[in-house]
């Protein structure tokens, strides 16, 4: 028998919103959970289930009381979509008579967009020091995308990242001209001073209110302050501007083809999305209010990593040679992050390590340098020579050679007793390559080779080859992921692509000594 623990707490609240949020599903299951709700004369409520069952209350005059029973705990698996869209919870709206949309609860996106709109409202009025920076900015700049680029690099690397939320803080950004004086702020404050700065080159921009972790909102989610936890801009782009960079865009009905951007992530350049944002959902603020939009999903191409790699193989099997890595997107941001605050070059080379000694056994790395590290706009470089001693393994007059030379793309993520519950969420859309080639040590010959790789689904696919061609080995691949989310129905096929790739990744070709 296990214990039970019954308890009891009052607390008093003036709540910027009458809103509020009864969570009452957590990790441990509970056995009971009531809430209770007394309203004055007058007073009409609305209340919205989320992630379970509606349960209807039971009335005494003008107090209603929900009771939930046998609440299961929420079990946590890797790559489960976050709390808030799968915990029961339940979402309270008062409405006093006669009351507006700046002190009542919402309705809808739209109420909860009126009071943004005047939470923020004059927050973006630019002071003189900062039109003279603008100015300055954009002087050598003469295409709008160029100077919307040049002002969004500021607000990203120039002002410093520091929250300060005391009371309605946590919502309401400081004025444009205490941002840029203080040189610091918040997600709402970056967003408020990019937005100023853009009115000053004759650019309108609305704040977006987002969570930073995708399936927190969606389409189904009522409007409610707790399921937001960041500020982007949605940046109304000006006819003409089309340029291939700018591609986290959308078409919106009324305002027309707007530009999704965050200045609080420096390391995500401009006209691109973090994969957490990507189609995702955001409450896009304009005059008119709010309304629930769907973030832009980018291309697979444009995360990933491409790499080729030119090796040799001795008769004793040796493996040496060179690799070039070049990532872009989530990829290059990872070790953008990574190496943030490395100074010695020794150190740089560690993320490297930590790849290689995944795939091999014993390797030394002899030479390694780092490419744009401080150009986020550019694709992150990785080049390094490895020697890994013992790669090929002799079995009689025979060499084994594992052709997928280095990096992991299988997964023992389902490799588990119990049955799935939740769906599996992928960082974001992305496609990864490799192309090896191995020059095979003379007097050899390919006897035998693993046989191609053609896996396609849905939500990813990956394809690989080796082939011969002369004296040389040759190893590709690609992987990619399409679809962001893998409904609890397609696990079974995610599980059977991990294992397809895991299989793969362990064959072997065969060399023999040549016979001519």
């Amino acid at each position: 028998m296990g214990n039970i623990v019954g308890y009891e707490y009052e607390k008093e609240l003036q709540p910027f919103v009458l809103q509020d949020v009864w969570r009452f599903q957590e990790a441990d299951p509970g056995r009971e959970a009531h809430y209770t709700l007394q309203l004055p004369a007058g007073w009409e409520y609305k209340a919205t289930w989320m992630n379970y069952p509606e349960v209807k209350p039971a009335q005494s005059g003008n107090q209603s009381q929900w009771s939930v029973s046998d609440i299961k705990g929420i079990k946590h698996e890797d790559s489960m979509p976050p709390w808030q869209g799968v915990a029961g919870q339940m979402i309270v709206s008062f409405f006093p008579p006669g009351s507006s949309a700046q002190n009542q609860g919402f309705q809808n996106w739209k109420q909860m967009g009126i009071w943004y709109q005047g939470l923020t409202s004059g927050r973006r009025d630019a002071s003189p020091e900062l039109k003279q920076k603008v100015a300055s900015l954009t002087a050598s700049a003469s295409a709008p995308a160029a100077k919307m680029k040049a002002l969004g690099e500021f607000a990203q690397r120039d002002i410093r990242y520091v929250a300060i939320e005391l009371g309605i803080g946590g919502w309401q950004p400081h004025p444009a001209a205490e941002v840029f004086a203080h040189h610091y702020g918040d997600c709402k404050d970056k967003a408020t001073l990019m937005g100023a700065m853009l009115h000053e080159i004759g650019i309108d921009s609305y704040y977006v209110v987002i969570n930073s972790e995708r399936g927190s909102v969606t389409p189904e989610t009522p409007a409610h302050m707790g399921g937001f936890d960041h500020v982007i801009l949605a940046i109304k782009l000006p006819d003409g501007v089309s340029e291939g960079s700018l591609a986290a865009t959308m078409f919106h009905p009324r305002l027309g083809k707007i530009l999704f951007f965050d200045p609080t992530d420096e390391l995500t350049p401009f006209g691109q999305l973090s994969g957490a944002l990507q189609a995702n959902y955001g409450l896009l603020v304009t005059p008119d209010g709010g309304e629930l939009v769907e973030l832009p999903e980018l291309p697979p191409a444009m995360n990933g990593i491409q790499r080729t790699a030119k090796l040799n193989l001795s008769a004793a099997g040796t493996l040496s040679g060179e690799v070039q890595e070049t990532r872009v997107g989530d990829r290059a941001w990872s070790q953008r992050w990574a190496l943030r605050t490395v100074t010695k070059d020794t150190d740089r080379i560690k993320p490297i390590e930590t790849l290689l000694s995944h795939s091999l056994a014993t390797f030394q790395i002899t030479n390694a340098s780092v490419g744009n590290l401080q150009l986020t706009d550019q694709p992150f470089l990785y080049n390094y020579s490895v020697v890994a001693q013992n790669y090929a393994k002799s079995a009689g007059n025979l060499l084994l050679v594992r052709p997928r030379f280095i990096g992991n793309k299988s997964s023992d993520l389902l490799e588990t007793k119990e049955p799935r519950k939740y769906a599996v969420e992928f960082d974001g859309p992305s496609r990864d390559s490799d192309t090896f080639e191995i020059t095979l040590p003379p007097g050899y010959e390919v006897d035998d080779l693993p046989p191609p790789v053609n896996a396609d689904y849905s939500f990813a696919s990956y394809h690989s080859k080796t082939e011969v061609n002369g004296n040389t080995l040759k190893y590709t691949r690609t992987f990619e992921i399409k679809e962001l989310s893998v409904p609890v129905n397609k696990v079974e096929d995610l599980k059977k692509l991990y294992r397809i790739i895991a299989g793969d990744e362990r064959n072997t070709a065969v060399l023999r000594p040549a016979t001519h």
